[in-house]
């Protein structure tokens, strides 16, 4: 069995936060994979299911987001499961939006729900990080994350909402490169996908036209008429 725990703070206030992404990502995971519905358990929400042929709970700390630990320490207890079946979605200032990479191990680099469930189940579990991208001085990082994504972030947020769900069989049997390709199918299409944009045409060459020829204009050597004729001899004896 598979704990996989998305990091977010419980509450409408809360809800679009950046900070959320992790509650955003296994929400989307539960009502396409078919979860059974949200249950409150072990100091958070819990909904339960299958990935694949490994047998999955979902777990949304309502704890907030410092003190995430305490939720997924207990839950992991009670299901008797080690820090490696554990698997944490979370938001990432270090990497670019709708970017996604999978790690083991490793420090919380200051992340609030790292930082705590390191404290109640060490360091040897699997997160995922979800790219929300940097405000580019860490003075705003608080009001950032705490902040509501924009609208301009709605198109690659779904994407990699979408991409996390498709590779979420991949995610819980254990393969980290399965899932990162099914995320960046989504974010990132290849070329040959059909999403390119359409090649460019040159537009067609002009038909060649005929010369214009004046009525005004006859050639030099054009037979003369007999009235043209007798008007140029009587100039002549002028």
């Amino acid at each position: 069995m598979k704990l996989i725990v998305g990091l977010g703070n419980p509450g409408a206030k809360y809800a679009g936060n950046r900070h959320n992404i992790g509650f955003m990502a296994v929400d989307r995971i539960a009502s396409e994979h078919g979860f059974g519905p949200w249950k409150a358990r072990f100091q958070g929400e819990i909904a339960e299911g299958r990935l694949g042929s490994e047998r999955v709970a979902l777990l949304k700390p309502t704890t907030f987001m410092n003190l995430s630990g305490q939720s997924v320490g207990e839950a992991m207890r009670y299901l008797k499961l080690t820090p490696e079946d554990v698997i944490v979605l979370h938001d990432e200032l270090d990497l670019a939006p709708g970017k996604c990479r999978v790690k083991r191990g490793g420090g919380h680099a200051g992340h609030n729900g790292l930082r705590s469930i390191h404290q109640h189940i060490g360091a040897e579990y699997e997160r995922v990080r979800l790219g929300i991208g940097h405000p580019g001085h860490k003075d705003r990082v608080a009001p950032y994350v705490l902040s509501d994504f924009a609208k301009a972030d709605q198109d690659w947020l779904d994407d990699l909402l979408r991409g996390v769900s498709d590779g979420a069989v991949s995610l819980a049997g254990g393969d980290g490169g399965r899932f990162q390709n099914a995320v960046a199918a989504r974010v990132t299409p290849a070329r040959n996908s059909g999403t390119e944009a359409p090649e460019k045409r040159l537009p067609p060459e002009p038909k060649p036209t005929k010369p214009e020829v004046k009525p005004d204009a006859p050639p030099s050597d054009a037979p003369q008429s007999f009235v043209e004729k007798l008007r140029n001899l009587t100039e002549r004896f002028k």
